[in-house]
């Protein structure tokens, strides 16, 4: 589990961002705007870096900001055309030799309309239950709800913001960047990659998540003042 401090001081890259915003993504250019874009994209790592669960921490980013229907749980639609061999490294942290079958599942993590990440998953079958490998292999369920039976752990690998809305050193006077009036928020602001183990400790999955812009589809704090 990663310390909440450490979130704070991930590093952060300036993204080129899309040539036009979605109609949804409306934080002003301000610096409030700014201000309060990154703390919404920090507070939203902290709940993914906190939880072992990225997919029920994103149930809860989906129902706290109203982003769908009450009720709304986070839907996976499977790219079942999508194939990518694991490497020898990820056979090496998943424990596993070069003959053990290691199954890829790609998703995108979606709230409503609001598609939030973009998942890459391999995962030892061998390690699952054979109802679990079905409900993998032929349902739109998110991985994390699948094998939530397992009361698996997080071990985070990887974690950063890909964007910020604010420059390095704008806290001790660096200028904020003029531009349009409303951010441009880019399609992907957080990457995240970790291995996911059983209550035993034994390791069953490898996920890279990508977080997209839309993760802020919905009203800033200062809108409803």
């Amino acid at each position: 589990m990663i310390d909440r401090a450490i979130v704070l001081t991930l590093p952060m890259m300036l993204a080129t961002p899309s040539a036009a915003a979605p109609a949804a993504h409306r934080w002003p250019g301000d610096i409030v705007g700014r201000a309060e874009s990154l703390a919404a994209l920090q507070s939203l790592e902290i709940d993914l870096l906190t939880r072992d669960s990225a997919t029920l921490a994103l149930d809860d980013w989906c129902a706290r900001h109203r982003m769908a229907a009450p009720g709304t749980r986070i839907v996976a639609d499977r790219d079942t055309a999508a194939v990518k061999a694991p490497t020898a490294d990820q056979r090496r942290r998943l424990g596993v030799t070069d003959q053990e079958p290691i199954r890829y599942r790609r998703v995108r993590l979606r709230c409503g309309t609001h598609v939030l990440s973009e998942a890459d998953n391999w995962y030892v079958p061998s390690r699952l239950t054979a109802a679990m490998n079905a409900a993998l292999d032929t349902s739109n369920t998110a991985f994390g709800r699948v094998v939530q039976p397992l009361g698996f752990r997080r071990q985070t690998l990887s974690a950063r913001l890909l964007w910020s809305p604010l420059p390095d050193g704008w806290d001790s006077g660096a200028p904020i960047p003029a531009g349009p009036p409303m951010l441009q928020i880019p399609d992907h602001v957080i990457e995240n990659r970790a291995l996911l183990v059983t209550a035993a400790g034994t390791p069953f999955s490898e996920v890279v998540e990508t977080y997209t812009g839309a993760v802020l589809d919905f009203p800033p704090p200062s809108a409803h003042d």
